[in-house]
């Protein structure tokens, strides 16, 4: 019996080490000027910065996956972010996935947050501040109905609202993707200020968290930036597209195998795997 449950632990444990990507054996951030190199889907960083764990306004969860690193410019993102919403009494800012030391490809969780520039913030404002034991095992909250077509009303707060707006306004994000069950209800409550919408995106999942994207840094020449989204609010047939039922007989998506790294992160993985 013991011979038996070694085996399956080394089974196991070989298992893990083949899923992980060789940029989860980065432990540190390397050094140099910060550097966002490639897309945000096919990318890495050079001089990320750890976000403080401990601080006011904002709590870092699963702070053992150690996926707390970025750009300077995510880092004071977040911080400016933490600051307004402490400043209207919102709540407790709570911080998910950002990127790895060096960014690049997560073995599971995420395409996106390799090149430093991206973070999931969950969509939850706690008034007290969460133990270690609850950030370490945090319990999301489903905002969207089961159906997918609406948010469900006794969850839904007008701080979550304000919370992406406020989000939305800074200069510096480009993107914010959530379920689009939540871009509806952000469309209803929106009134006549409506132009920080254009940068609210509806994507899959996305049920208790947003993910926000920051643009390329100034001086990161090798970051590749997105094209500007849409113009206009996207309410209309854009957004009722995603609740439009999936035409019968449709192909199931292929996996599409991982394109080259740019050159910059090929060189800098070889550096620090030597």
């Amino acid at each position: 019996m013991t011979k038996m449950l070694l085996f399956l632990c080394g089974l196991l444990s070989a298992t893990l080490a083949q899923a992980a990507t060789p940029w989860q054996t980065v432990q540190h951030p390397v050094n140099g000027q910060p550097q966002s190199i490639g897309s945000f889907a096919n990318g890495c960083i050079v001089g990320a910065q750890a976000l403080p764990l401990e601080a006011s306004g904002y709590q870092v969860m699963r702070t053992d996956q150690r996926r707390y690193f970025g750009h300077p410019d995510l880092i004071h993102f977040i911080q400016r972010l933490s600051s307004r919403t402490a400043q209207e009494e919102l709540g407790e800012v709570l911080i998910g996935d950002m990127g790895m030391a060096a960014g690049g490809r997560f073995s599971s969780g995420h395409a996106s947050h390799q090149s430093g520039l991206d973070v999931d913030i969950w969509l939850q404002l706690p008034q007290q501040r969460w133990s270690q034991q609850m950030l370490l095992h945090p319990q999301p909250l489903d905002l969207v109905s089961a159906d997918g077509k609406s948010v469900v009303a006794r969850h839904w707060q007008p701080q979550i609202d304000r919370l992406i707006k406020l989000t939305a306004q800074d200069s510096e994000v480009t993107r914010i993707f959530v379920n689009p069950a939540i871009k509806q209800q952000l469309c209803l409550d929106a009134g006549v200020d409506r132009d920080w919408l254009r940068k609210v995106r509806p994507w899959f999942q996305h049920r208790a968290h947003m993910h926000v994207r920051l643009r390329c840094p100034p001086g990161s020449l090798e970051c590749i930036d997105q094209p500007s989204p849409p113009v206009g609010d996207g309410c209309g047939a854009e957004l009722q597209s995603w609740f439009k039922p999936a035409a019968p007989g449709g192909s199931k998506p292929t996996v599409k195998p991982h394109p080259p790294l740019p050159p910059g992160c090929q060189a800098l993985l070889d550096k620090n795997l030597l």
